[in-house]
């Protein structure tokens, strides 16, 4: 590799792991924002499940505040790395250390990774919730919290994700954040 090809890979991701560790720390150590309150609950869900929706609403705020001090300081037409590939990277490394896993899904423009189509059935409603105007669509299981909320996309998105260099788009345009929780 060269070293401007190393340069591309790196600034993104100690950029992404500065503004996760502040984020994280001004986050943690403060009560759960208000977003997290935002979904009702149901008065039978155990404290588990209870938890679990906090800390991916927490999750949420964390991720797309970091995509978007990525796309302001560090996108620069000509660069190779994407904002939205090195949040993969950040991804990769909060899973591995909390077990709290993230990913994308496209939801109603042209996904730009085959890894970003939603493949299990979850990540399909998710989709169609979030097409439809949900903000937030989850689901609990035995062994999982998933959560997936909108993440709007802008016009510069909008322009690559759906191949229109024409301005804004009329209809507004989505992506989605999948968090998964383990509730073991």
């Amino acid at each position: 590799m060269n070293p401007k090809s190393v340069l591309r890979w790196l600034v993104p991701g100690c950029v992404a792991a500065a503004a996760l560790g502040c984020l994280g720390v001004a986050f943690f150590l403060q009560p759960v924002p208000a977003v997290a309150a935002a979904e009702p609950r149901a008065k039978s869900d155990p404290p588990v499940v209870v938890a679990a929706r906090e800390r991916a609403a927490l999750a949420h705020v964390i991720y797309s505040t970091t995509m978007e001090i990525i796309h302001r300081h560090y996108f620069r037409k000509g660069q190779a790395v994407l904002p939205a590939r090195a949040m993969e990277d950040v991804f990769a490394e909060v899973a591995e250390q909390s077990k709290v896993e993230g990913s994308w899904i496209a939801v109603n423009t042209k996904a730009m990774s085959i890894h970003h189509e939603p493949k299990t059935d979850f990540e399909k409603q998710a989709a169609n919730a979030i097409a439809e105007g949900k903000e937030q669509f989850e689901s609990i299981d035995k062994d999982y919290y998933r959560s997936a909320r909108a993440i709007p996309l802008g016009e510069g998105c909008v322009n690559c994700h759906t191949g229109m260099f024409r301005g804004p788009s009329k209809t507004p345009r989505y992506a989605g954040l999948v968090i998964s929780i383990p509730l073991k």
